[in-house]
């Protein structure tokens, strides 16, 4: 089936809403609140969603590009084979989520929270997260590529097997939570003041 334009009022996001094949394009659909919503092979292009709020939404083989998600509110939703790209997610708080098979990419998404949500074959790439919170997050599954992580959160995350690579770690919280993370080499330094932190290590210039 060849995807729809979506258009209102005909296609609003509204509780127990079924979309399927749709392109959103440009649409301000900011501050809808709708529960378990689904959506499938469905675009969103440009659309504006901030303060939106969704709880127990299930997108699949959906898209969002250059699209503002700021201080977005997704509660037990899952994301699974999906792109995030281009777009605004600041503030956004995502509780208890389940994200398989998606990548965030040149996504703007400074402190966006990803409480107790788990990850599944994840890629972050070239996103800026700072101040982001994982706070009990399952990571295991997660690769973040050329990522800005200054001031994040990591406190109480499992992150076995979970790679950091190009990415700016300085003044990350929560530093035992990324126990068992493979870090590249030019990563490791922007840990070491986080690290002895938390074991209470104290650095000093030898004279």
């Amino acid at each position: 089936m060849s995807p729809r334009r979506a258009e209102l009022p005909e296609h609003d996001l509204t509780d127990d809403g079924l979309y399927r094949d749709l392109v959103f394009g440009p649409l301000d659909l900011a501050g809808r609140d709708a529960r378990d919503a689904e959506f499938e092979r469905c675009a969103f292009e440009g659309t504006l969603l901030p303060s939106a709020a969704f709880e127990r939404a299930t997108l699949s083989d959906t898209a969002f590009d250059r699209c503002d998600l700021a201080n977005l509110r997704l509660a037990n939703a899952r994301l699974f084979t999906s792109t995030v790209s281009g777009t605004r997610l600041t503030g956004a708080a995502c509780t208890d989520c389940a994200f398989q098979d998606v990548v965030f990419a040149s996504c703007r998404a400074d402190l966006t929270g990803f409480r107790f949500s788990t990850f599944t074959r994840v890629i972050f790439r070239d996103c800026n997260l700072e101040g982001a919170t994982f706070q009990n997050a399952d990571l295991r599954g997660v690769r973040f590529e050329d990522c800005r992580l200054g001031g994040a959160q990591f406190s109480g995350a499992t992150a076995a097997g979970a790679r950091f690579s190009g990415c700016d770690l300085r003044g990350v919280g929560g530093a035992q939570g990324l126990r068992g993370a493979v870090v590249a080499p030019g990563d490791a330094a922007g840990l070491l003041a986080s690290l002895a932190a938390e074991f209470d290590i104290t650095i000093e210039d030898v004279p």
